[in-house]
């Protein structure tokens, strides 16, 4: 991959894995970090990314997994300081049992069937409207509503 495609992708997938990163991190400054680190890792390897088919759900794999990473290497460090509150040690669980519950979510939706799965992501994690999910797909509307319906009901009955 060129460095300029590389740097169109930046530009065109930023704040969308920025969203992402703010959702696990919870921290703006932790969720701009990630953002650069995965682009550096993206900048690293531009020479394989040629063979990624889909390079904007292979990003945001990859931010969620560095996100989580940064997470645990977080606890790791946590848990080797001396005394923590009580108060602060529930305050991480309650975190922690969060964060346990977007991966179960953010992996169920990964066993939704493409089509349910790719409107499902377009809708929640890019943030986009119905006519601009129409206009990029060509499906209808209502078409979108019954996918949505039905990916929101799987998604309850998997967690």
């Amino acid at each position: 991959m060129t460095p300029e495609v590389l740097t169109e992708t930046y530009k065109s997938l930023s704040d969308g894995l920025y969203r992402v990163a703010y959702y696990i991190l919870e921290s703006r400054t932790d969720a701009e970090d990630a953002v650069q680190d995965l682009f550096i890792k993206l900048w690293n390897s531009r020479d394989q990314l040629d063979t990624v088919l889909n390079l904007k759900a292979y990003c945001t794999t990859l931010m969620k997994n560095l996100c989580i990473d940064r997470l645990r290497k977080e606890q790791r460090v946590q848990s080797m300081e001396p005394g923590p509150d009580i108060a602060e040690s529930r305050q991480f669980a309650d975190d922690y049992d969060a964060r346990e519950k977007l991966e179960r979510v953010l992996a169920a939706i990964e066993r939704l069937p493409a089509r349910q799965r790719d409107v499902m992501k377009m809708y929640v994690l890019e943030e986009m409207s119905y006519e601009e999910i129409e206009e990029k797909t060509g499906m209808s509307n209502l078409t979108l509503r019954v996918l949505l319906s039905n990916a929101r009901k799987s998604l309850r009955s998997q967690i």
